[in-house]
């Protein structure tokens, strides 16, 4: 499945496409949601990985607008919740991801995204 903890990893390789490559977009998603454990430490060690602006997009873009705008200096166990379900408990299973550049559509199908590209795309 993808979750937005991976989705916010993801940009796209397509042969020349090398700018305004990520994030992907999300686009016609279907969204299920599997109740996960919650663990704060994992989450408190994500934050320097996340791209933050990407994940509020991504999650209002799938229907969840629990996460403000800017990345808050600290981090309550509210917010810590809400930052769990997003990247762990939304799981996108159809629907596309869109290259904001080059338009490069990426489906998902049955939760698992294809991101191969044809000999042509490759660089």
């Amino acid at each position: 499945m993808v979750r937005l903890i991976t989705h916010n990893l993801l940009a796209c390789h397509v042969k020349g496409c090398t700018t305004n490559n990520f994030p992907l977009v999300f686009q016609d998603v279907q969204v299920e949601l599997q109740e996960a454990e919650f663990n704060p430490d994992f989450i408190r060690n994500m934050l320097s990985r996340l791209e933050w602006t990407a994940l509020v997009n991504a999650a209002k873009q799938v229907g969840d607008t629990s996460l403000p705008q800017e990345q808050p200096d600290m981090m309550d166990d509210e917010l810590l919740q809400k930052l769990h379900h997003v990247l762990m408990e939304i799981h996108v299973t159809d629907g596309a991801m869109i290259c904001q550049n080059c338009n490069h559509i990426y489906p998902i199908s049955n939760g698992i995204p294809n991101m191969l590209l044809a000999e042509h795309e490759i660089g």
